[in-house]
């Protein structure tokens, strides 16, 4: 095998390597997780990869902030996140928050939003089902 071969093969065996490692931005939910059974109040704590926690008015592409949707599901991309009681936003840049939530059956969507509360659409959302229980 020629020298340039090597190098040629090397630098594609790297490339794949750096390309293997990328994160691609996403979030979750570290607390509560998918069908769990919880009580009122809820602890709620997000996860996020590939993007940074921002504060509201920063416009920074690698940045945002999280939402919580209550029984609603994803906003689409670009599309500002309403503020009410359904909508609730954490433009401070908080990870954590505690719901109070009667008992029944909830959707809770994880939004990411950037620093106008433009919503980074479907691929930046997370929804899981829980329970809440008769206290």
């Amino acid at each position: 095998m020629k020298p340039l071969h090597r190098l040629t093969i090397a630098s594609a065996l790297l490339t794949t390597a750096v390309l293997a490692h990328a994160v691609t931005p996403s979030v979750f939910f570290e607390s509560p997780l998918e069908n769990q059974t919880v009580k009122s109040p809820v602890k709620v704590v997000f996860g996020l990869t590939g993007k940074k926690i921002g504060p509201v008015g920063n416009m920074s592409p690698e940045l945002g902030h999280h939402h919580i949707i209550i029984n609603g599901g994803a906003i689409p991309t670009g599309q500002p996140v309403p503020a009410d009681a359904q909508h609730i936003h954490f433009g401070k840049g908080q990870t954590e928050t505690s719901l109070d939530l009667t008992p029944g059956d909830y959707h809770l969507t994880l939004q990411f939003a950037n620093g106008a509360h433009q919503s980074y659409g479907p691929d930046m959302s997370k929804t899981i089902k829980i329970t809440v229980a008769k206290p």
